[in-house]
């Protein structure tokens, strides 16, 4: 019964919010009629809700999720300089996580006349894609570094595919600190993303920006490395 609740909430997703009955079975591998009787034992619970586009996760559901979650204390403490280094930028200011062998976006400040950008809150990408996965792909363990680097990589772009010059990248982003990535998933769009680290050191998240892609975007460097040790040091704080 479990496994068939968490294939009905797998089936959304970020191109998918709201779904029928019968897509909810299909993309679930459910039968129809065990599709419909768990929906509705879960939008009795608050857990899914019904709208007159289909079917949602519920209010309860994501207030369970957040209450529990444990990039809460992360993003809390990330939010007022995530603000502030906004207020600098102009543009798009995002908070990364490693999940698996992808990037998990938490959080996303954004303004009308922002560059674009093709990240959103709760979205993934692969590691090797964005300037956030980047960093957190350099800083993670050495096998997974192995099983990202050996597996097949998605081609977008500008983005580097080639194992020896992904290599080359990472170590190049341990050393100056930072990942630099122009046009990796749009020509008008440039990423730079720097560590957060935890009380031990340990790099638990990235930041980064989205800027227009022109001999200016470098420039927000030292911003971000700025905003990056505050929230670092804010973690060290809650912590203790």
């Amino acid at each position: 019964m479990l496994s068939r609740i968490v294939r009905i909430f797998e089936a959304f997703g970020p191109d998918a919010p709201a779904l029928r009955v019968s897509e909810i079975a299909r993309r679930s591998g459910l039968h129809v009629a065990t599709a419909s009787r768990l929906v509705n034992e879960l939008i009795r619970y608050g857990w899914l809700q019904r709208d007159a586009d289909g079917i949602r996760v519920g209010v309860r559901m994501w207030e369970l999720a957040l209450r529990a979650s444990p990039t809460l204390s992360l993003r809390e403490a990330a939010m007022p300089y995530m603000e502030d280094l906004h207020a600098v930028v102009g543009h798009h200011t995002q908070l990364g996580v490693l999940e698996g062998e992808e990037v998990l976006f938490l959080e996303r400040l954004s303004a009308p006349e922002s560059v674009v950008n093709f990240t959103r809150i709760a979205g993934r990408l692969p590691l090797h894609v964005s300037s956030a996965g980047l960093v957190l792909l350099a800083h993670a363990p050495a096998d997974l570094q192995e099983r990202v680097l050996s597996a097949p990589l998605r081609r977008y772009r500008a983005a580097v595919t080639e194992p020896r010059r992904l290599r080359a990248m990472l170590a190049e982003i341990r050393r100056v600190g930072y990942s630099y990535c122009p046009g990796f998933i749009d020509e008008r769009a440039t990423g730079i993303a720097v560590p957060v680290r935890g009380p031990g050191g340990e790099v638990v998240a990235a930041l980064a920006v989205v800027v227009p892609n022109d001999a200016g975007a470098r420039t927000q460097v030292p911003a971000l490395l700025a905003a990056a040790r505050g929230i670092s040091r804010r973690i060290g704080e809650t912590v203790r």
